[in-house]
């Protein structure tokens, strides 16, 4: 793939790992290279400390992941990441934020002249950040705020937007508490980039813009493709299909197919084969855009309906009866 970088090796799992054995990974590791706890080489460790959270980051949302693993690093511009100017598929929150969602911010306090963290003490000597990572039973680990599951939401996309690529915005209106524990309405827009053949089921994840809930995390907000129904065309998988009806003459002598495509061009196909029952014209490269590669495409299927006249005078019968039985 020509990654730069190796998530995966990073976290020490398998690419076939799992959400547990991710948090497992992600736990173990955050506890041996947070720099509090390498005060003789803080530099090493604080870039160890932020590439183990941007691994975790990505490794652990399944549309980011799935992005990582066809793409790489590269693959990851793809990410929708409103209200960050950070084109690489992360959030932009620092690796310390992201570690105090993770492990409860109870035992931290800030030094904010200093920006930088001190550690609060227990009455028997020991610190709280200690006790939160020794995983003691006094209490250090137990006000960890917990993640609800992801908060989804249909995206009804006509075929001409999954065949084109469009921009969608969406405003949505949200539950966020304050520093106060107060909870206030909080309305933004969402950008979605439609991409090009993107299918029923596609998963665009928004990282902590559900609602948010005292002592609990925000949850992840996701919109889930779902294709509307269109008048001429239905699409399987990256192919298109279209009925067309001919007149028994057509089916007979031949015909021109006129289609206008979803991107609206007209095609004209000449058909010179007798359109008998169930014959079926196969145009390559007029379906649905595969992946990345916008130069690759299904196929079109026209499937033919053929109309039969219901009345015919005595001389058409007659002239039909010469011209078949010749």
């Amino acid at each position: 793939m020509g990654m730069s970088v190796d998530f995966y090796n990073i976290l020490n799992v398998s690419r076939t790992a799992n959400d547990d054995d991710l948090k497992k990974s992600y736990r173990k590791l955050a506890m041996q290279w947070h720099p509090d706890k390498n005060p003789d080489n803080k530099k090493e460790a604080e870039a160890k400390f932020i590439q183990i959270s941007q691994a975790y980051e990505v490794l652990s949302d399944p549309h980011k992941r799935s992005l990582y693993d066809h793409g790489g690093e590269e693959g990851l511009k793809d990410t929708p990441q409103h209200g960050s100017d950070n084109k690489n598929g992360f959030t932009g929150r620092p690796a310390e934020d992201f570690f105090e969602d993770f492990f409860g911010s109870n035992g931290f306090d800030f030094n904010t002249a200093g920006n930088r963290r001190s550690t609060k003490f227990h009455s028997n000597g020991s610190t709280a950040y200690d006790s939160k990572f020794r995983g003691s039973s006094d209490g250090g680990g137990a006000n960890m705020r917990k993640k609800p599951p992801p908060v989804e939401n249909k995206l009804p996309c006509s075929l001409e937007e999954l065949y084109n690529g469009s921009t969608r915005k969406m405003k949505i209106s949200r539950t966020v508490v304050d520093a106060n524990g107060q909870s206030t309405l909080h309305t933004e827009i969402l950008t979605i980039d439609v991409k090009p053949g993107w299918k029923r089921g596609t998963k665009i994840t928004f990282p902590d813009k559900g609602n948010e809930k005292l002592h609990e995390l925000p949850a992840d907000l996701v919109f889930v493709v779902d294709e509307k129904p269109h008048d001429i065309y239905k699409r399987d998988d990256n192919d298109l299909f279209v009925n067309y009806k001919v007149t028994l003459a057509e089916a007979l002598k031949g015909t021109t197919v006129n289609i206008t495509t979803p991107d609206q061009r007209d095609l004209g196909i000449e058909v010179t084969d007798i359109i008998t029952p169930g014959y079926k014209l196969v145009v390559s490269q007029e379906g649905m855009p595969v992946g990345k590669d916008q130069d690759s495409r299904g196929d079109l299927k026209v499937q033919f309906e053929v109309k039969f006249p219901t009345n015919l005078t005595s001389e058409q019968k007659a002239a039909l009866r010469h011209v078949l039985a010749s």
